[in-house]
């Protein structure tokens, strides 16, 4: 899989934000989402995640507004710190006029702020609220409005933050060229251009628009199902993988489930949907945010260290007729054995804030075929890519995960003892089958 990567604004972030990297050593990157449930719309729950996949519960329940529903939240962190939530106020069948909004010090405790009825003349329903951040620093809401007049017929308004409190809104203006019966707008800015996804309530699918103002005229230029997501899909999100792709996450209502989609080619192209592990089927409608923050991996480059199963002490990573395997290895082992148990740590090929792994001959360990081998560089991005891994918190007290550089989400498992690059499932035994220990090297 060739990555091309895209220098990008993400939101929340004011321009001149540094090119996607893996977080640094002692950092980690943290993805939040806020969403409500399919079981009740009544509150949401926190989920955070290191590799914008495999999403934890952090707060069951984290926050309930003192009156009426919470639907569609969408979460940012504001210049004070604070970290914000916009939301549905009420179910899909009632009259529905205003949009809540709450803030938290810590993505967990929650305190209602206010409801702010959204000032349309005989409006119907307020929806979907998004947060926009654009380049000047200027806070927005998306929300997809409808008239009494015909309450299913949604439209993308803009409202414009005039203090810093967020607690004043500018006249609502209507996103030009979206136009009438698309809701759910999310949009992102790269370099001068706004680049908009909106579900079109007609064919239930989210189509793609772009603009060079906030505010359009927009050209709606991808319809139909022109990612191949299928329809029956709402609620799309962006957020940039540290990679550099583009991940838009939507709920696919349709079908119960929660999914992801990735593109590397500034939204031509995209991978085939996947469900989110673990929390597909029950997580609704959300935003995330992602953020880099400390107390991450740290491992030392350019120094040599074994590595040892989280879960099966006895057994190490070792290289056997080029493929990585994982025997067990103890201090009766042969010489041989212990120099093949034996690798170099180094900066990662394709970015060197990930890792990448020398045998004793100067082989890379990468992956082919999702099997992972040693090989001799050949100095190509492909295989800088794919000898490129990013450091997650593992399982145990030390132990660490590493995610593919170029196949977001997979990581290195060990399966009948043989490690592959396998996408994450969310369960408790993929993430201790994919922890391994740095450990003091056995040659």
């Amino acid at each position: 899989m060739a990555v091309l990567p895209a220098s990008a604004v993400l939101l929340g972030e004011l321009p001149g934000a540094a090119f996607a990297a893996a977080p640094p050593s002692g950092s980690a990157t943290r993805y939040t989402i806020v969403p409500f449930l399919d079981s009740n719309d009544g509150t949401v729950n926190v989920y955070q995640a290191d590799d914008a996949t495999d999403f934890r519960l952090v707060q069951a329940s984290a926050y309930t507004p003192p009156s009426n529903r919470i639907r569609d939240a969408s979460v940012f962190k504001h210049t004070d710190g604070y970290y914000y939530i916009t939301y549905t106020t009420h179910t899909w069948q009632d009259v529905s006029t205003t949009i809540g909004f709450a803030r938290s010090s810590d993505r967990v405790n929650w305190t209602f702020l206010y409801d702010y009825t959204v000032p349309i003349t005989d409006l119907s329903r307020a929806w979907a609220p998004e947060w926009f951040v654009d380049s000047d620093g200027s806070v927005n809401v998306i929300v997809s409005c409808s008239l009494t007049s015909d309450e299913w017929i949604f439209t993308p308004y803009r409202l414009k933050a005039t203090n810093s409190a967020l607690t004043a809104w500018s006249s609502p203006v209507a996103l030009s060229g979206i136009g009438a019966n698309h809701i759910d707008t999310f949009i992102v800015r790269i370099g001068s251009t706004y680049h908009a996804f909106t579900k079109n309530e007609t064919t239930k699918y989210i189509e793609y628009a772009t603009a060079s103002s906030l505010t359009g005229p927009y050209t709606i230029s991808r319809t139909g199902d022109w990612a191949g997501w299928g329809s029956y899909r709402e609620g799309p999100a962006l957020v940039q993988l540290d990679n550099g792709a583009w991940r838009l996450f939507f709920d696919g209502y349709g079908d119960g489930k929660y999914y992801y989609s990735d593109s590397y080619d500034t939204f031509t192209t995209w991978s085939p949907p996947t469900a989110l592990p673990a929390i597909s089927g029950t997580a609704r409608h959300f935003t995330v945010i992602k953020e880099t923050v400390s107390g991450g991996p740290a491992l030392a480059k350019n120094v040599t260290r074994s590595f040892q199963s989280a879960n099966y002490t006895t057994r190490y990573w070792q290289n056997q007729s080029a493929l990585l395997n994982l025997p067990v290895v103890t201090g009766s082992s042969t010489s041989a054995e212990k120099a093949a148990s034996t690798f170099t740590v180094v900066a990662g090929l394709a970015d060197a804030n990930g890792y990448s792994f020398r045998d004793s001959s100067g082989n890379y360990l990468r992956h082919w075929d999702f099997r992972a081998r040693f090989d001799a560089n050949d100095g190509t991005s492909t295989f800088a890519k794919d000898a490129t891994f990013i450091a997650r918190t593992g399982t145990t007290t030390g132990s660490l995960r590493f995610e593919s550089y170029n196949y977001p989400g997979y990581y290195l498992r060990h399966y009948n003892y043989q490690l592959r690059v396998e996408r994450s499932d969310g369960t408790a035994l993929f993430r201790q089958d994919s922890s391994f220990t740095p450990v003091t090297a056995w040659a």
